[in-house]
């Protein structure tokens, strides 16, 4: 196959100034309004939701498209159960022993301790799964180049994808997070990037007051 033949056109919508700004614009309001919710209702959130932001997620770029992620998308309220048991059993052990005072600190505002009841109330947990390796067309294994970086991005648009759906969201990392490779029958060459816990927030529910720094603070033009 030649270099040419393993291209195809670039499908790109340009836009003129204006739009550019008003779109740019528009998606900063909706998502500076994103919040962590840790207080989720029950009510059922359509799983045709939650497909479409998996499949955004998936179409992120990666090192050299190896695309090194796995989506463990869990509805079952056993396994909801089975997670929350084992996260909370970490979580005690951070809070307890692992935690240093600084950290533990840094954590007050936010008000979090170590019960987890979000993984079993919020209708969907989506674990994402950092694949190292990945399987050739022959069954042999290949090295995947940046992991970190490429799932950072996918988990990323995961949460924009949500959040633009109207669904509520929550990254949660208990630590270590090795029991979900046995709860949810994942290899153990692939290592648990984060669950993100997705449905609806309950009512009246709140989130600590907090502030985002200013673009000032954040970044310098050049």
């Amino acid at each position: 196959m030649s270099h040419a033949e393993g291209f195809t056109p670039l499908k790109f919508e340009r836009l003129d100034g204006d739009s550019m700004t008003a779109r740019a614009r528009a998606f900063y309001h909706l998502m500076k309004q994103r919040r962590s919710v840790r207080d989720f209702s029950a009510v059922p959130v359509p799983r045709a939701v939650i497909e479409d932001a998996v499949r955004t997620a998936g179409s992120a770029p990666s090192g050299a498209n190896m695309q090194p992620w796995h989506f463990c998308v869990v509805e079952s309220a056993a396994l909801k159960r089975e997670i929350r048991l084992a996260a909370e059993a970490e979580e005690r052990e951070f809070y307890e022993r692992r935690a240093s005072e600084e950290w533990l600190d840094a954590l007050a505002p936010l008000g979090t301790d170590a019960q987890k009841p979000f993984l079993e109330t919020a209708p969907y947990l989506i674990v994402i799964f950092l694949k190292k390796f990945s399987e050739g067309e022959q069954g042999e294994q290949r090295k995947n180049y940046y992991t970190a970086e490429s799932v950072g991005i996918a988990t990323g648009m995961l949460l924009a994808a949500l959040h633009n759906a109207g669904v509520a969201t929550l990254t949660h990392t208990p630590s270590p997070m090795k029991f979900l490779n046995s709860i949810l029958g994942r290899p153990a060459n692939e290592r648990p990037y984060m669950i993100v816990v997705a449905g609806l927030p309950a009512e009246g529910a709140r989130v600590p007051a907090i502030s985002k720094k200013p673009l000032d603070q954040i970044a310098e033009f050049l």
